[in-house]
């Protein structure tokens, strides 16, 4: 693998089903009629990203 490019950092907005689906590594906390406090929550898959980063691609384990 040459390189791998994220679909999106934060959570991106699908088209027709709203914040029902989350993409990206990062969380926003709020729905799609609620805004609450818009915070920005790391996933799991963000911390695995980092590790990747890291090792340059090396360490592709969970």
């Amino acid at each position: 693998m040459l390189g791998y490019c994220p679909w999106s950092t934060i959570d991106l907005i699908s088209t027709h089903e709203g914040f029902e689906k989350r993409y990206g590594f990062i969380y926003i906390n709020r729905d799609n009629f609620d805004l609450k406090d818009m915070a920005r929550i790391r996933k799991k898959s963000f911390f695995w990203y980092k590790k990747v980063i890291a090792a340059n691609g090396a360490d592709l384990s969970n």
